[in-house]
Formats: structure tokens, sequence, C-alpha cells
């Protein structure tokens, strides 16, 4: 029952209760000042519930005519979309991009006279012409500052060659300047120089539930700006390898799950709940799937923020091994007493397990070491190493509790910063 029904309801109550006591006061003879009073009772209860009925409204972002016909449900998800779409962005990716130009010439041209008669023919031929600057591609983000601080993922800002242009919710142009790239994360800060933005509110992604109503904004197809889709929140804490058609890619842990459309050139935009406010920002969709979409819990995001703000780019601990997360299927394959943790052994190209001057190497973890728990958490499928360092800072001591040659030891390490090139 939406809020318009209950306050009709409210006033057929009041009314009919203001209609009866005025019968029962001439009925049992009440004097008039005593149905006065009876009177200005009923008018103030009915003016305090009109009160809270107008303030129910005002809830919504609605007036009573516009949420008219509308569930209580349609009423929140409409107030949330006017609330967070002025804050929602389009960025336009352009390049310097070669001009191929066609022409015709006689491939045989080079031959003597007496024979170019018998190779007399054009043939098509392709030349470059210079460069012109062209769209290559789009995204979506939003600001998170009213100076222009802009939220979005790295792979939509990778391209350190490319120019970007922010296109704001009332047909405004800023050419952005990138000012960080997550280098843990797919994540981005941008920068356009104007002031006075809306802005979004970053919720608590911890707080998210499956089941919940879960609302997209972003650029569809890097051709409809701010375009709406609605869903509930599929799953949480999945783990997925997102990649995209410039051959970016990386392993995501820890995502949640939607089933709220999330298109091409929607990467970057906001995952909302019902308050407008940001639980995650849309990263990724299963090509092979429908309605499969993947985001970043904004918590996530919000370290990274404060990092850009006390270090001017964002940082990201680490602790410099490499390894393979161990399940039952890797316990039986390789003869493992354990079925979790990770397994610290060399990557695929025969890089080292334990990346010299790392603060693994430091702290004395060693190749063929099984991580067991980080500050007795346990690591699983369900808290991979990856995401468990997430929840630290650079310069945190944490300990580990690895599996070393069928015994148990507690190994103190010190996160650092983790470098570009690991």
């Amino acid at each position: 029952m939406n809020n318009k029904k209950i306050t009709y309801l409210f006033i057929g109550v009041i009314v009919v209760a203001a209609v009866v006591g005025g019968i029962s006061g001439f009925l049992v003879g009440y004097k008039s000042s005593t149905a006065v009073a009876g009177s200005n009772f009923f008018s103030n209860l009915w003016q305090s519930f009109q009160k809270k009925a107008d303030e129910s409204w005002k809830q919504t972002g609605l007036s009573g005519d516009e949420s008219a016909g509308f569930s209580e449900q349609e009423q929140m998800v409409i107030a949330a979309v006017k609330k967070a779409s002025p804050a929602v962005v389009s960025i336009v990716i352009t390049k310097d991009v070669p001009v191929i130009e066609q022409y015709y010439a006689n491939p045989f041209g080079d031959l003597p006279p007496d024979f170019q008669q018998f190779f007399n023919f054009q043939i098509p031929q392709y030349r470059q012409n210079g460069t012109e600057k062209k769209e290559v591609g789009g995204g979506s983000g939003f600001i998170i500052s009213s100076d222009g601080m802009i939220l979005t993922n790295k792979h939509v800002v990778v391209d350190t060659e490319a120019s970007y242009t922010v296109l704001l919710n009332d047909g405004r142009k800023f050419e952005a300047k990138v000012l960080a790239r997550d280098p843990n994360n797919d994540l981005a800060l941008i920068k356009i120089e104007v002031t006075g933005l809306s802005t979004l509110v970053l919720a608590d992604s911890d707080k998210v539930q499956i089941g919940q109503t879960a609302i997209v904004i972003g650029n569809a197809l890097g051709e409809y700006r701010n375009t709406v889709s609605v869903g509930v929140v599929s799953g949480l804490s999945r783990s997925i390898t997102a990649g995209d058609s410039s051959g970016f890619s990386e392993k995501i842990d820890n995502v949640i799950q939607t089933d709220a459309a999330i298109n091409p050139g929607n990467s970057g935009g906001p995952l909302l709940n019902l308050k407008g406010e940001v639980i995650g920002m849309n990263t990724a969709i299963a090509l092979n799937a429908e309605n499969i979409g993947f985001a970043l819990p904004i918590n996530r995001a919000k370290k990274a923020i404060d990092s850009y703000k006390v270090y001017g780019k964002i940082i990201s601990p680490y602790l410099g091994v490499r390894y393979v997360q161990i399940n039952a299927s890797i316990k039986e394959q390789n003869k493992l007493t354990v079925d979790y943790g990770v397994w610290v052994k060399k990557g695929d190209g025969g890089e080292e397990a334990v990346l010299k001057n790392s603060p693994a190497a430091k702290a004395g973890v060693k190749e063929g070491d099984i991580i067991l728990e980080i500050n007795s958490q346990k690591i699983d499928a369900d808290h991979p190493l990856s995401a468990q360092l997430q929840n630290y800072q650079v310069g945190d001591k944490i300990i580990l509790k690895v599996l070393r040659d069928g015994k148990e030891m507690d190994i103190g390490v010190t996160l650092e910063e983790r470098p570009a090139d690991f």
C-alpha cells in the first residue's frame, strides 16, 4: 500500500470518527463547549495525519501528484534516480589515430615500356595520410566532490595517450585530468575544473545484503547517457577475471554480483541502493550470460580516495608473493595436507615465488610455504588473500600462519607499498 492510499485511509477513519463523535455528542446532550473541543480535537488530529503524509511524500522526493499511481517501491526507485542522476557523468575517450587513404597504382610500373602494355592495370593501395582525433570509446563515472573529482574504472582511463572528456547530466562538457590509477583495483580518480556540482553519498558496502534492490545508472553502449536499470544484489564475495578489447585484464576478488543490466559503457558508473547512495561501482559483465554483472564494493573505493588525499596517489599494501589458491582439487592433485590457504609458487612463466626485497622476503617467507591465515583469519575461497590484504594499510604489521614442512609457524610481516610493476 503506497503513502497516498495510507493517507486516504487515515482521512476516512478520521471523518467517520468525527461524525460518530458529533452524533454521540448530540445524543448525550454534551454542552456546546465540549462539542467545540471535540471538533478541535478531530481537526488537529486530521492536520497531524496530513502533515505526516506530506512528510512521507517529501522523503521520496515526489509530490502527491507525482506519486499517484506508483507503488511505494517504484516511488523509491524514481526518487533515488532523480537524486543520483545529476552526479552521474559520461566519459568520452578520444585519441589521435592514423588516417588511412586508398589510392590506385600499377604494381608493374617499373617494367620496361615494351612490357607495360601487357600489365597495364590499377589495383587499390593504402597509405597513412597524417592523423586525426577520433572518439575511440566511452564509459561512466560519478562525482564525489563538488569541485569536480570523479570516480571511475581504471580500464576506462587506462590509455595514457588518450584524452578524456566528461559530459555532465546538464549537457556541459569539460576536459578531464587523470589524477590517479589504483595499482591493485580497477579504480581511478579524474578531475574536471568546475565547482558547485552535485555529489553522491557513498554507503557502507559491508552492509549490502543479497536480495536488496540495486539500481544501475550509466552511459550504456557509450551512447545512451544516464540509462537506468533495476534489479537486485544477486551475490556477494565473487571473484572474477575482467578484461576488455584493449587487452586490459585483471583478477578482481570480493565483487558484488547483480542482475541489474550492466552494458558496455556502464563501466565506472554507480550501483545504488534505494536511498540513492552508492554501494558499488559497475565494473564487468559475464559475456556468456544474461543479466550477470559485477560491481566493486564502494568501501574499496573509499580507501583509494583517502589514500589520494593523504599521499597524492593511490597506494596499496602487498606481500610480494606469487601463489596458487588451494582447494579440495588442488589438495588432491598435489597431495597436500590442507584444502585451504595459498601455496607460494613460481609464476607460470617462471617468475620468482617470493619477490626480492619484498615484505614477504624480508620476513622469511619461502617458496613452497602454505599461508593459512592472516591475523587469525582463515584464507579460503570466501576470504582470498588479495581481498584480506585490502583490509590493511601500508605500514601495518600482520601475523601470517604458515605451514612449512608439515609444521605450523607464525611469521610477522610489515606491509609495504605495492610497486607498479608487481
